[in-house]
């Protein structure tokens, strides 16, 4: 029953948004999940599709702090956690601390800042705590990124490290409106989303109570051997899939893909894991994971159809 209650207020959490925001119920769904896993998310695709509109949305109906960091090519890992500021009155520095002290933090077009500022969100996202001169901070809970990122392939663009890739639960790629969506976007354009208001719904005692409900949720021995081997079959030397791969799926992918399969589980209003919830989640966890190699890259091989692959070949036990 206590199940079902959450679900309820989650369906309200979707409605809200849906006043703001048309179409990305897949986005939507990976950003509950996020925050319910308390990891972090990286959402890509071209400019102009509503991500980081959809992300604000969501903080909205939400009683968590929010900030956003605009990533450029001339910012400073300064301007992102702390800075020491001097106040001629007194004559004395103090510390400042910047943006990620926060629950909410969108690092918007994170890709266009270069390593040494992606980097510096490495402590934060690993152990939610960050180091401010001799000082350690811990980051409040909830603490989750939103990173959005263009595609690689547009000019002043970074890539992310494999080590910070894999501190995201989620690569979410967002997808242009369909036909339906198109006309209903154009019918709404004259909204001033600003005006919209969009009410609190889940309040942070909430989040925490799902949090613990989704760590409860009941997970057969076959589950855990059918992500065992989804995971394997990405460093199995005699597949078709091992040969297009330049890294593979590390041990994070299992935990991850475990989390958000009992998330899934939990949006389904159920209490116990199903092969379909890792299905669900099987792109969103391993397609920043395993990495492809020239040989993928020369054939014109995307990740998501060795993913693809993978789910076809490997069966439940």
């Amino acid at each position: 029953m206590e199940n079902q209650e959450y679900k309820n207020k989650i369906d309200d959490l979707i409605s809200e948004i849906k006043k703001v925001i048309t179409g990305q119920d897949e986005l939507v769904r990976d950003l509950l999940i996020t925050l319910f896993c308390r990891w972090h998310i990286l959402i890509e695709w071209v400019p102009w599709l509503a991500k980081t509109l959809t992300i604000s949305t969501l903080s909205k109906s939400l009683d968590l702090d929010f900030s956003r960091v605009q990533f450029t090519p001339d910012l400073l890992p300064s301007d992102l956690i702390w800075a020491r500021v001097y106040t001629p009155e007194t004559k004395e520095f103090y510390i400042k601390t910047w943006p990620i002290v926060s629950n909410f933090v969108l690092a918007d077009e994170i890709n266009r800042a270069p390593s040494k500022v992606q980097s510096a969100l490495l402590e934060a996202m690993a152990e939610r705590q960050v180091t401010i001169a001799d000082k350690t901070i811990k980051l409040q809970d909830p603490f989750i990124v939103l990173a959005t990122q263009n595609p690689i392939e547009q000019d002043w663009t970074y890539s992310l490290p494999e080590a910070q890739l894999d501190r995201f639960l989620f690569k979410t790629i967002v997808s242009y409106p369909n036909e339906k969506e198109e006309i209903e976007i154009m019918k709404n354009n004259n909204l001033n989303n600003d005006a919209i208001q969009v009410k609190k719904i889940l309040w942070k005692k909430d989040i925490i109570k799902i949090q613990e409900l989704i760590k409860e949720t009941y997970v057969d021995e076959n589950i855990y051997e059918y992500i065992k081997d989804i995971v394997f079959y990405t460093r199995d030397l005699t597949n078709e899939v091992w040969k297009y791969l330049f890294y593979w799926a590390s041990p994070r992918a299992s935990i991850s893909l475990l989390h958000s399969a009992k998330a899934q589980a939990f949006l389904s209003a159920r209490d116990f894991v199903i092969p379909e919830d890792i299905k669900a989640v099987a792109k969103q966890v391993l397609r920043h994971r395993i990495i492809l190699n020239y040989e993928a890259i020369a054939e014109n091989i995307q990740v998501d159809d060795l993913i693809d692959t993978i789910l076809k070949r490997v069966k439940v036990k």
